[in-house]
């Protein structure tokens, strides 16, 4: 009897330090809002998704090696709440696997670049809904490139904490017979007190009019209460490129959070008439930690042959030069 019970212990023991030392998540977003887009006299209403943060389901795992060593695994798709589908590619969000310790984290699959990091980190509205920086962004300027925000077949490399505030990032992505794929760069911070800065450069080669270039330079600081955010942002292939410059705020108040971007896009090159700005204004209402009521305007100047967009999805015949406005009320919900 005696060894029965010291043999149940020892089992039960053994099951607590495994489950203690390894651990699997549910999580996600769903972010629904009923929005209002127009450019020149047409005009469409739509209950779209993503307007504050993007939806999505994912799961994510870590087990503890030993020595300080650590795997994991990260595995998300985009939903679309609006019409019960999934978005794009299937689980096309971020899909990797790592080993971490301190050396830094090792990881491989589908996941951010580099160079796309100060775009959506140095955004008030964090690159989602009618305000986002990528509004007005040539993101691929003809190339085919698909790399400006993600790179399939990747390895990266981040470097590990306690380095007083500097951080970083590198990647390669393999092709795979895809030249739109092929994926080299990286980013340097530092984040310390109010101050976060960082650099970062990307290149895709592709097999259309040249290599797409990607470099970036963006910043935050902390006065008080507001957070004052700007990025400025470069690319180019072959003959045509296009310059960014976004200076934005977020000034949380007790639960509420106003928000404000202006974003003006320079064409260069073959395409130097396409100019646009964007200008951005909105509100986050916390209703509590997972749930926040939302809206936000946001209107974009077109110039020459641009026809870029408020929050995009707005197919109805859209005449160069036109003019467009955005606005748009929704909750988002995280669990």
């Amino acid at each position: 009897m005696k060894k029965s019970l010291l043999a149940l212990a020892a089992l039960t023991a053994f099951v607590g330090a495994a489950s203690a030392q390894s651990s699997v998540t549910l999580f996600g977003i769903v972010d629904v809002s009923a929005r209002n887009l127009s450019a020149g006299g047409v005009s469409q209403q739509q209950l779209a998704t993503d307007g504050y943060n993007s939806s999505r389901l994912g799961f994510r795992g870590v087990e503890d090696l030993g020595g300080g060593m650590r795997a994991s695994f990260w595995y998300e798709g985009s939903i679309s709440a609006d019409t019960g589908t999934s978005g794009g590619q299937t689980w096309q969000r971020r899909q990797t696997v790592s080993l971490s310790g301190g050396f830094g984290e090792v990881r491989a699959g589908r996941d951010y670049t580099p160079s796309f990091w100060n775009s959506t980190v140095f955004d008030p509205f964090g690159t989602n809904g009618v305000g986002s920086y990528l509004n007005v962004v040539q993101t691929s300027l003809g190339t085919g490139a698909t790399t400006y925000v993600r790179a399939n077949n990747s390895i990266g490399y981040f470097l590990p904490g306690g380095l007083g505030g500097l951080y970083g990032q590198a990647m390669i992505a393999a092709g795979e017979g895809l030249a739109t794929n092929d994926y080299k760069g990286f980013r340097l911070g530092y984040g310390a007190g109010p101050m976060n800065v960082a650099f970062s450069y990307g290149k895709t080669d592709t097999t259309t009019i040249g290599a797409y270039k990607h470099v970036s330079f963006g910043g935050s600081y902390k006065l008080g209460g507001p957070t004052l955010m700007a990025q400025y942002n470069k690319v180019d292939a072959g003959s045509r490129g296009q310059k960014n410059m976004l200076i934005g705020f977020s000034y949380p108040m007790g639960a509420t959070e106003i928000r404000g971007a202006y974003t003006k896009a320079d064409a260069t090159g073959s395409i130097a008439a396409n100019d646009a700005t964007q200008m951005a204004v909105g509100f986050v209402q916390n209703m509590s930690k997972r749930t926040a009521l939302y809206g936000t305007y946001a209107r974009v100047s077109n110039k020459g042959a641009s026809t870029f967009v408020n929050g995009g999805g707005l197919s109805l015949g859209l005449r160069t030069g036109f003019n467009s406005t955005g606005y748009e009320v929704g909750v988002r919900h995280s669990f």
